[in-house]
């Protein structure tokens, strides 16, 4: 079946998809501050300064890049980011982006850095576990194995920046931003 002929796979209305993202959101939350408590782990802090913040930045620019390298390199990934970012930003207008960026960005950025990288020892170990606990929270299907890859290299470059700077602020500036500007490039792309 060549692209043109495939099915519509917009099943999700705007609503509900906002909706999934909000409720997604807040799950992680609540696993995050309950694992936090109840394991009395010290979450790694949000610093607020322009260098850690500008390191956000340079590193959404890099898996930008290297995200856009793979798309042209890789087909099988190609289809599977494709088929993603079809089925959850296809519904959704500009505006809505913002929160596409926030809040994965946020919530993901507590559990799998702030609250798994210090439970699980705050050591290699631990940033391999919780690169494979965030890419299996982005598998929708058998076939979405090659977004589940890239998935868990991002996962560890987002740990590995939490882990040299001791900041959380890094790996949520950069989640944030590659989510915003990544559904924007890909809206524009497919108005």
């Amino acid at each position: 079946m060549t692209e043109s002929n495939q099915p519509n796979l917009n099943f999700f209305t705007r609503t509900q998809i906002l909706g999934f993202m909000g409720i997604t959101a807040l799950i992680l939350l609540i696993i995050s501050q309950i694992w936090q408590r109840l394991g009395k782990i010290n979450l790694i802090p949000v610093k607020f300064n322009l260098h850690d913040f500008s390191m956000g930045v340079l590193i959404a620019i890099a898996i930008i890049l290297a995200s856009s390298i793979l798309t042209r390199v890789w087909e099988d990934y190609r289809h599977s980011a494709e088929k993603y970012l079809n089925l959850i930003i296809s519904p959704l207008i500009l505006a809505d982006l913002i929160w596409v960026g926030l809040l994965p960005g946020l919530s993901e950025e507590l559990l799998f850095r702030g609250v798994m990288l210090p439970a699980f020892g705050y050591d290699w170990l631990a940033l391999i576990l919780s690169s494979v606990f965030f890419g299996i929270l982005h598998w929708s299907e058998v076939s979405s194995w090659h977004y589940v890859v890239w998935a868990i290299i991002i996962g560890f470059v987002l740990g590995y920046s939490a882990y040299i700077t001791g900041n959380l602020l890094v790996p949520i500036v950069a989640h944030s931003l590659t989510n915003f500007v990544s559904s924007l490039l890909w809206k524009l792309k497919h108005p």
